[in-house]
């Protein structure tokens, strides 16, 4: 082959094209993606030829690319709710997508988050504090794609598009029904002046957290600036009790996410906490301040 210079061209293990026209590069990154993307379609594809329909003839029934519709049959890209709602009713699936859109959502979320987040949608009650930024399930979306595009190193595009789309599916728990899930959210005073995104994802924020304030499962501490040092300086956490009673604490350090079940440390945990929450703003004093941010913007 010629590159058109009179030489001939070069190829490099990397860009080499299978006969199916997937590089080696996508190859590997096929393997990279979670297993139940290519579980979920493969009973696509499945479904979609049991009705008899081609790609084409699918994309174009439910709304979606044919490329599109080739990525989810392949496990390079998980499914939305939308695709699932539109396969689930053209393919007579009869539910079977359906049980799987859960799994494929939390798939979406970092490999060090998963067993957590399993923890988390079992969970009765919730209490965090974050030193540095707005919660995950408090943020935005503007908010939280402003943060993942500040990644080092960079995040590629279709990475951070599923971890956005994660973080938006994971705020259903604050609206979840049967049970209810209660929420105490304490964070710093500093995390309402950093200019993430700036001024108006900063203002949209704002006005995100004065709306969560009003949720009655919803409670939201500020740690003033003005409270020396305290309980959290050690950094973030999160602290679960499950339907079952069980107790659990999530601790992070520079992305590095431990998880803890033993009794007595969790109790101290627990402790900190209720120590922490007699140290912040009161929820009624934490809403003035926002709304007074909200203000500046």
């Amino acid at each position: 082959m010629s590159t058109g210079t009179g030489r001939p061209a070069t190829t490099t293990p990397e860009t080499t094209a299978t006969t199916s026209g997937i590089t080696k590069r996508d190859q590997r990154r096929e393997k990279d993606h979670p297993p139940i993307w290519r579980a979920y379609g493969k009973l696509v594809r499945l479904f979609r030829e049991r009705a008899g329909h081609t790609q084409q003839t699918l994309a174009e029934a439910i709304g979606y690319s044919v490329e599109q519709v080739a990525s989810v049959e392949q496990g390079r890209r998980p499914a939305k709710d939308t695709f699932t709602k539109a396969a689930e009713r053209v393919l007579s699936a009869g539910g079977a997508l359906f049980v799987l859109q859960d799994d494929v959502d939390r798939a979406k979320l970092p490999q060090f988050f998963r067993d957590f987040a399993l923890l988390e949608a079992e969970a009765l009650s919730r209490f965090s504090y974050d030193p540095m930024l707005v919660p995950g399930l408090l943020q935005t979306k503007a908010y939280a794609r402003a943060l993942l595009e500040a990644h080092f190193p960079p995040l590629e595009e279709e990475t951070i598009e599923q971890h956005l789309a994660a973080r938006m599916a994971r705020q259903a728990l604050l609206t979840r029904k049967n049970p209810t899930v209660v929420f105490v959210f304490i964070l710093e005073e500093g995390a309402l002046h950093r200019m993430v995104g700036g001024p108006e994802v900063m203002h949209g924020q704002m006005e995100h957290l004065l709306e969560c304030t009003r949720m009655r499962n919803v409670e939201i501490q500020v740690m003033p600036t003005s409270q020396s040092a305290h309980s959290g300086v050690n950094g973030q956490m999160v602290l679960l009790e499950t339907i079952d009673r069980q107790r659990f604490v999530s601790i992070e350090s520079q992305g590095i996410v431990s998880v803890r079940s033993d009794e007595h440390e969790v109790s101290e945990f627990w402790m900190q906490y209720g120590m922490l929450r007699t140290q912040a703003l009161n929820a009624a004093e934490s809403a003035r301040l926002i709304e007074r941010e909200a203000g500046k913007r």
